[in-house]
């Protein structure tokens, strides 16, 4: 064989090699959705706690439990520079599955939640220039696992939760930012405690499933304009402890939860509810079935949507093609009732959880898309 014959071979060998990896890498789940890596740990174990970011990009945790009745008043800052956690004010009581809500003045409100056997009343805001949590005027009622959602004018809407075990509310109340005061708005169609509440591009609120007495696929829509409820189409499945995530064409994706059946009945199954339409549509499922997830899925720069939680395994839905791809790297175990936020450079921060046995993990991963 001649010399430029060789050099013929040698070419198209290269160039299919390099073909084939580039096909490889196309057509991979993993290298289009970014990787997981274990973070620096809480300084204290938690689960149901809250996971907010900061107008200086910290994320403030609050809250959450050790393990069942064993509550945090405690709360800690985690700082992207670092890759750390460090302590701040305590709240003022120990609580758990609370709300908190970032406000147009940079403070964060912080409200209701589980303090015992029943809810809490209570509310108070944090001040990232002092590290300090202020008492405020009380909710209208008392709830634990309400939903809260900021409103476009900057009020916040709080609906539902249980005010004692195993007695969902249907009242729901607007907290005005300008007056730090809680006031009631109109009353959801069903009582209903760990449903989702998703802010649509119109400005109304979709709130989804949930347990109603019985695990639900009703849905309904709250006009802020109105300052009432509407019933819309109902979930494919029903379902509770999901979560839910605008997408970028102004639909909502709600995915996984669990059926009347609980610890038995995970789901993997996905839809998508249109506002133009006010019905769901299935979508493809889950890649393992997971529910105690967070109550807002985490919007990606690239659209995408990351599911975490309830599983080893994190993972992500593309809208462009209706699936959910696995992210590289696993957790080391299925962490109910973590938190995910997103930080300022595009990666997102998963906190806490706990497995089975309701002991606490103080773990922390972070995942970059």
């Amino acid at each position: 064989m001649n010399r430029s014959r060789l050099l013929l071979v040698a070419f198209i060998t290269i160039t299919f090699a390099l073909a084939a990896t580039a096909f490889r890498d196309a057509g991979s789940p993993v290298s289009r959705v970014g990787s997981l890596a274990p973070a620096a740990p809480m300084l204290e174990p938690r689960s149901g706690h809250s996971a907010t970011l900061l107008p200086d990009g910290k994320v403030l945790i609050a809250g959450g439990m050790r393990r069942n009745q064993d509550f945090y008043k405690s709360a800690e800052l985690y700082d992207p520079a670092t890759g750390k956690f460090q302590p701040t004010g305590e709240m003022s009581i120990g609580r758990v599955g609370h709300i908190a809500v970032l406000l147009g003045s940079g403070k964060i409100l912080v409200a209701g939640g589980w303090v015992g056997q029943g809810g809490t009343d209570s509310a108070e805001l944090y001040d990232p220039a002092t590290g300090r949590f202020t008492v405020i005027a009380k909710m209208t009622i008392r709830r634990g696992r309400p939903s809260a959602t900021l409103l476009p004018n900057g009020d916040v809407l709080i609906a539902g939760g249980e005010e004692r075990d195993n007695e969902a509310l249907a009242s729901a109340e607007i907290f005005r930012a300008k007056t730090l005061s809680f006031h009631a708005t109109g009353s959801m169609h069903h009582a209903r405690v760990s449903h989702t509440a998703t802010l649509l591009n119109d400005g109304r609120v979709l709130i989804a499933g949930g347990y109603t007495g019985d695990v639900s696929s009703s849905s309904e829509l709250y006009d802020p304009k109105a300052g009432a409820f509407t019933e819309t189409g109902g979930l494919g499945t029903a379902r509770c402890k999901h979560t839910a995530g605008l997408l970028p064409d102004g639909k909502v994706l709600i995915a996984g939860g669990s059926d009347s059946r609980g610890w038995n009945g995970n789901l993997s199954s996905a839809e998508i509810y249109d506002p133009r339409t006010g019905k769901f549509t299935a979508t493809s499922p889950m890649n393992d079935s997971r529910f105690k997830l967070p109550d807002e899925a985490v919007q990606l720069a690239s659209g995408k949507l990351l599911i975490a939680g309830g599983s080893r395994e994190v993972e992500v839905f593309d809208p462009a093609i209706g699936r959910f791809l696995a992210v590289s790297g696993q957790m080391n175990d299925k962490w109910h009732y973590m938190s995910e936020t997103k930080l300022r450079d595009g990666s997102v921060l998963l906190a806490g959880g706990y497995p089975n046995n309701d002991q606490a993990t103080a773990q922390a991963w972070i995942f970059r898309p």
